[in-house]
């Protein structure tokens, strides 16, 4: 093709459809197979096949109809300011501190993105799609409505963008590998799924699929993406032991007024 524009478009969102279904897959597999129900979160919830194709049309009516044409115009904006696409690709450890700073911002884009849409009309008019499951699977990464789907899209794209337009320093492979690695991060906190060797338990800072589990389960707090620190630092953590923390804390501060007050008498 001799458009740059059009080949790059079909081409990265082929890549998306791809990398989106293809990490979706395994998750669908697993759901069908009884000796994996000891790991899922919700175990008595298990998604029909009747629910993951319903929420396979919603989410290809919004990759077709919202992040096709932010696929399309990323391109051409990301080349307007500096983006490279040929040859030399950067160093790979160039490219891992880029896919860093992407994932850090578009954490704290998703935390107040998603606390917004929390936000009673907001979540009522927009959000309430994607809260339909309480027991999330894979495929539902990014069943919501296309409103949804725009703002919070917005978060992995805008990154790369700001990055590239304040230093020019950016290439294309980059870019593919970040939003490789941003689709398995949603589907995977999506699956429903908790193992020993989940990542988490490793790098304790990561979200994963118990920190969004329980946002789903609840139907508030854990609003961050990929980290823990926005929920934490902002105290909006959920589950039975931030429940825990919490009650702690004022324990902790009553008691520290009871001594105070004791003194002052």
């Amino acid at each position: 093709m001799q458009n740059d524009v059009l080949a790059t478009g079909i081409m990265s969102f082929v890549m998306h459809e791809l990398v989106y279904f293809g990490r979706s897959l395994p998750w669908v597999i697993i759901d069908r197979i009884p000796y994996f129900n000891k790991y899922k979160i919700q175990a008595d919830k298990i998604p029909t096949i009747k629910e993951q194709w319903d929420c396979t049309k919603l989410v290809l009516l919004s990759h077709f109809s919202v992040e096709l044409p932010q696929i399309w115009l990323f391109h051409p904006m990301a080349v307007y300011f500096g983006m490279a696409t040929g040859v030399p690709f950067p160093p790979v450890a160039k490219m891992l501190m880029h896919i860093a700073i992407f994932f850090v911002f578009e954490d704290a884009w998703h935390y107040w993105m998603h606390r917004a849409m929390h936000w009673g009309p907001l979540y009522r008019s927009v959000h309430k799609i994607h809260h339909q499951y309480s027991a999330p699977f894979g495929l539902a990464a990014e069943y919501a409505s296309p409103i949804e789907v725009m703002v919070l899209g917005a978060g992995t794209v805008a990154g790369p963008i700001v990055w590239c337009a304040i230093t020019g320093d950016l290439h294309i492979l980059t870019m593919y590998l970040w939003i490789t690695l941003r689709l398995f991060q949603a589907i995977d906190a999506h699956s429903g799924y908790e193992f020993p060797w989940s990542l988490h338990h490793f790098f304790p800072v990561w979200a994963g699929a118990e920190h969004h589990d329980v946002h789903h389960e609840r139907f508030i707090g854990n609003y961050a993406s990929s980290f823990r620190w926005w929920d934490y630092c902002l105290d909006t953590e959920a589950g039975p032991e931030a429940a825990k923390r919490r009650r702690e804390r004022k324990l902790a501060k009553e008691a520290k007024n009871a001594k105070n007050a004791k003194k002052e008498l």
